[in-house]
């Protein structure tokens, strides 16, 4: 490495891709390759450090590079949403739990939630919903991304959310589907050994793992400042950078051996006699006496409800394989996936994935039983090409009435059509390809009038291009960093926490319309002139009518896409009276997207980059090229044109 010299490249056969890849609230980065090449995927609902708050990357550290991988723009900080925004109950963490378990059936899928009370009936409706480890998470954990308040006051201990989990699982028959792991500011063999007793099988290491490396707990990671590039992105700093592999081998053999001498003092041989062993656990009378405020606490109730399993320890192996080892237990998705794995199965499709070339189709009917449809497919392709080197072509056309998670992931190369209605999270982490969804032709409906998807559609979109003939719910293209869409009405809370793409709206949308967008542009249909005004949140966002040629290229375009997709009556009405329909559009942007030829006019006789000139995800087809008076074209943008 020429940044860091002292680093001389992977031993022993290493990979540098992380073994747990997480899936947390804002989606970023989180594409089909990312989720196919790990071996865990975690879904992040709570942190232990600021329980039910989103994070938040500073403008001054997304580079260029960290913008590219999060699909979002240099210098513009990137807000997440709170965890509530797709998983508004146990259910829908159920689908997130069974799409990602369809994308990548080989990989295990574990849930963090935070310490707190009542977590064990959550933990125990996560184990009911397929997950296959459960992570509690401590309140004594540090993390660069939470406010300083949050770090010194919010949570709660570990111990207190692992013993009521274990207790909860054990008692309602249920410990035998899922592995505990437990963080939170774990940092000795003790720490291990008491965890253990109140039933973890695996521990997370944060903090003292980075101390181990060379972290000097600067408290700066929110500034770009790090003395020692362990959290800056600046090349001058992460020269500093004195960390090596060994330094935290060496940490945990360290650990490991405190470990054994606790088990040899306690007459134990094996580790895996320990887990759940609260029994062994007692108070120390000289350690609550040591501190004035602690005298009179009394430890044991807190603890009292562990179930005694001294004679029964059958819940440390699978109830589902015995013989085999409990960290190698992956639930699987059951008969809600039976028509994902029909359409892998086509032979026509088989071959285009190998050989990467030639077209297949596939017409199938869906019902709403089947769910996360497409996303088996779009891992095998994944698997194969990763997110872009694709260069076949499947057609999956459906009918019918889809389940929940229609086109997950959907990626380039990849063309899904639905005559019919979808659910909730149509398009969910759509990275490319196209979706379609239009009525059924015996629909008896006004399209533009009818819910044709439910909530939460397009949230964490990457890319692609959607079109509904029909109304989206709430929380329409939420966190969505780079998919065109159109829908003819939206619910609450549409483009929030948006931060690239382009949505285009046709009809009536519900109130917060742009909360926390900082990048990407809309363009909403009112019909009557005050009425979408008083449903933006103009906290970030500003509103103006379309006022460039090329804002005014770039919708008329995407209109007429949506027509040639869909026969969309309201786009045909709107684009029969174009000059006059179009001052009838709002157009919103925040501060990052202000100097876009969309939003500005531009000078004359500026040569426009027809790049940042797009009217559809996918590219070059669908690209507009548009040159102003008095430009002239350079050799590659002729040939363009002339293509």
């Amino acid at each position: 490495s020429t940044t860091f010299p002292h680093l001389t490249g992977l031993k022993n056969g290493d990979s540098a891709n992380s073994f747990v890849h997480q899936v947390a609230s804002g989606r970023f980065g989180v594409t089909p390759e990312f989720l196919v090449t790990g071996k865990q995927l975690e879904i992040k609902v709570a942190q232990g450090a600021k329980p039910g708050e989103g994070g938040q990357l500073p403008g001054p550290k997304v580079s260029a590079y960290i913008a590219g991988l999060r699909a979002s723009k240099q210098g513009v900080t990137l807000i997440s949403p709170p965890p509530h925004h797709d998983i508004y109950s146990i259910e829908d963490l159920a689908q997130l739990i069974h799409d990602l378990h369809a994308v990548n059936e080989e990989a295990g899928v574990s849930v963090k939630l935070v310490s707190c009370i009542g977590i064990g009936t959550v933990a125990c409706g996560v184990a009911k919903a397929d997950a296959d480890v459960i992570q509690i998470s401590g309140g004594d954990g540090g993390t660069g991304a939470s406010p300083l308040s949050s770090i010194k006051h919010a949570g709660g201990p570990f111990e207190l959310g692992l013993a009521e989990s274990h207790s909860a699982l054990l008692n309602s028959n249920l410990r035998d589907r899922v592995i505990l792991r437990v963080d939170g500011g774990i940092r000795t063999g003790r720490d291990i050994a008491i965890a253990a007793m109140m039933g973890a099988e695996e521990f997370g290491f944060g903090t003292i793992a980075m101390i181990a490396e060379g972290c000097v707990m600067a408290r700066v990671c929110h500034l770009n400042t790090c003395p020692v590039g362990v959290t800056s992105q600046k090349e001058q700093l992460r020269r500093k950078f004195p960390g090596t592999p060994e330094h935290v081998v060496n940490f945990f053999q360290f650990v490991a051996e405190e470990t054994r001498e606790l088990m040899a003092h306690l007459g134990y041989a094996k580790f895996e006699d320990l887990i759940g062993r609260g029994d062994l656990l007692t108070e120390s009378k000289e350690q609550i006496d040591r501190v004035a405020k602690t005298r009179g606490v009394k430890m044991g109730p807190f603890f009292s409800g562990i179930p005694d399993s001294r004679t029964d320890r059958s819940w440390l192996k699978s109830s589902e394989d015995p013989t085999a080892e409990k960290e190698d237990m992956i639930h699987r998705n059951k008969f809600s996936s039976d028509l994902d794995r029909e359409i892998v199965a086509d032979p026509d499709i088989i071959k285009v994935i190998a050989e990467n070339s030639g077209a297949a189709t596939v017409n199938v009917n869906i019902k709403n039983t089947d769910r996360s449809t497409c996303a088996m497919l779009v891992g095998d392709i994944a698997r194969a090409h990763g997110n872009n080197r694709f260069r076949g072509r499947i057609n999956v056309n459906f009918r019918g009435s889809a389940g929940q998670s229609f086109g997950s992931f959907v990626l380039p190369g990849l063309y899904v059509r639905l005559e019919g209605e979808g659910n909730d999270y149509v398009g969910k982490g759509l990275h490319g390809g196209e979706i379609v969804v239009v009525p059924d032709q015996n629909a008896g409906f006004v399209a533009a009038d009818s819910s044709i998807v439910g909530n939460s559609c397009l949230y964490g979109a990457t890319g692609g291009d959607f079109h509904a003939n029909g109304r989206a719910g709430e929380r329409f293209a939420v966190r969505n960093s780079g998919a065109y869409a159109v829908t003819e009405g939206t619910g609450d809370h549409c483009c929030e926490y948006m931060t690239g793409g382009v949505v285009v709206v046709l009809g009536s949308v519900g109130r917060n319309v742009g909360a926390g967008m900082t990048g990407g542009i809309g363009y909403f249909y009112d019909e009557n002139d005050d009425e979408f005004a008083q449903r933006l949140n103009t906290e970030i966002v500003k509103k103006q009518r379309v006022t460039t040629k090329e804002g005014d290229a770039q919708l008329k375009t995407i209109i007429e896409r949506h027509f040639e997709k869909t026969g969309s009556e309201k786009a045909e009405a709107i684009l029969d009276n174009w000059e006059n329909e179009v001052g009838k559009f709002w157009q919103i942007y925040p501060p990052s997207e202000a100097q876009t030829p969309f939003v500005k006019e531009v000078e004359e006789g500026v040569i426009l980059n027809i790049d940042n000139l797009r009217v559809s995800a996918s590219s070059p087809d669908g690209e507009m090229c548009f040159l102003p008076v008095g430009g002239s074209m350079n050799a590659e943008q002729t040939q363009r044109c002339a293509d």
